[in-house]
Formats: C-alpha cells, structure tokens, sequence
C-alpha cells in the first residue's frame, strides 16, 4: 500500500453517519449488491500511499455493517458537529503524521485522486491542509452555489472558496470546482476544530474557509476525478444505474 518514497504513516478516514437530513441510512444503501459504504473503504483501501483505512461511526448499524465486511471500524462521539470532527478524534489515537479525510458518501472513489492529494501535501512543507480541484465543463455548475468554486495562486495554494462563480468574467476563464476530499498534517486537524469560525465561513457556509480566515496555507490538486456524491435517494439510483453499467461493460 504504501510507497518507499513517504515517509509518514498516512490514515485513511471515513466518516459515516447513518442519521442524513436528506437520506437517512444512505451509507448502507445497496449499490450493485454491496453497501456504499463498502464501496467507498475498498476504492480507497486500493490508494497507494495510505498506510491504514479507518470508518469512523457514532451507529451501531454501521459499526457492524464494516465489521462484516471486515473493515477496521472505530466507534467515535455522538456529538461531533461535522465529519471532521469525528476524523479528528480518531486521529487524536493514531501516531499518523498525515491524516485524510475521506468522504463516505462517494462510492466512485478515485483511489489516485486520494494519492495526488497525499502527494500534494507532502511536496509542499508549508501547507497544514490539502485537497482538490476539477476544471469545470458544464456551464450550469458555474453558478450552481451547491457546487463549490475555487481559485488558486502560483503556487497551487487555495485563494478562495465560493458558492458564486469566481472568478467575475470580465473576459472569458476557466471555473474549477472544489472536490471535498481533505488531507490534513495531524497537529493541523487537531488543533482545527478550535480555531475561530470568521465571517466569511458563517457567511458561505464552507468549513474550509475556517484555515484560510485563519492564515493557513491549503495546497490545492488539480485532479480528473468527477466527484459523484450520493445526498438524495435520486444521486442514489444514478450512481446505482452507473455501477451497474460499469459491471456490464467492464
């Protein structure tokens, strides 16, 4: 799993919640005869540069869920107020130098689009958090505030997250969307949960805002990978009908 050339432990974690506002019980919902959750822990568990693969559950139901497919499975909180929280406690138990937070609701994985941001973090010393960003080829996304614009300096490091369209197009340029997947150096995600939340993240309501209202450095991955999250019973029944698609042509 993991190559010479890293020279950290990496974990690997996934957040699962069977309480969903939108889909309640989503992470064992059956995708071509498997949960996603067990979709998920094996696309990331072929990632080659992530020493450990954790779910992360305050729910029985899912705790023997992993269990039964035989995923290292942690029981964590009940009260944590997002998933990086709860990634953040099972960090706090790890001697893992980075740590990744790994969506558990995109049962389409990319399991090099984790490496790239691995990677991306390990090249760039002065950066306490990373993740990614995919250029944007449908016009609709571009002003869809569910869709999470970014935009990027010199050095790949993060400017801006938006739910607008950034930036203005005065003349014609290129939109990338945020793919919410973060890697974080440990001491970073432990210590994040306290940092001051400021007005720009109460305002755009994107949790990533937080380091960089903070003065933290994010290194941003350009990556292929079209994230496919599954938040309603119809993302469901698309992924559903895609994996089955795939299993006929594959």
């Amino acid at each position: 799993m993991l190559s010479s050339i890293v020279p950290h432990r990496i974990l690997g974690v996934i957040p699962a919640r069977y309480a969903s506002s939108r889909f309640p019980g989503k992470a064992l919902v059956s995708i071509a005869g498997k949960t996603m959750l067990q979709h998920v822990w094996e696309r990331a568990s072929q990632a080659r540069y992530l020493t450990e693969v954790v779910i992360a559950t305050d729910d029985q139901r899912i705790y023997e869920a992993a269990a039964g497919f035989k995923a290292r499975v942690k029981m964590t909180r009940s009260d944590h107020p997002s998933g990086t929280d709860r990634v953040a406690e099972v960090a706090s138990a790890s001697d893992a130098r980075i740590v990744v937070n790994i969506q558990g609701d995109e049962p389409l994985i990319d399991p090099a689009a984790i490496d790239a941001a691995v990677l991306g973090i390990l090249d760039q010393e002065d950066a306490p958090m990373g993740t990614l960003k995919k250029r944007i080829e449908r016009d609709a996304e571009i002003n869809d505030p569910n869709v999470v614009k970014v935009v990027t300096g010199s050095e790949d490091n993060a400017i801006y997250f938006s739910r607008s369209p950034i930036p203005y197009p005065r003349e014609k340029c290129v939109y990338f969307k945020h793919v919410g997947l973060y890697v974080y150096r440990r001491d970073f995600l432990l210590a994040y949960p306290d940092l001051p939340v400021g007005p720009l993240e109460t305002a755009e309501k994107l949790e990533q805002l937080r380091a960089l209202e903070n003065g933290f450095k994010i290194r941003v991955v350009e990556t292929e990978y079209e994230s496919m999250g599954v938040d309603t019973p119809e993302d469901w029944a698309t992924v559903a009908a895609l994996y089955e698609k795939l299993m006929v042509t594959g």
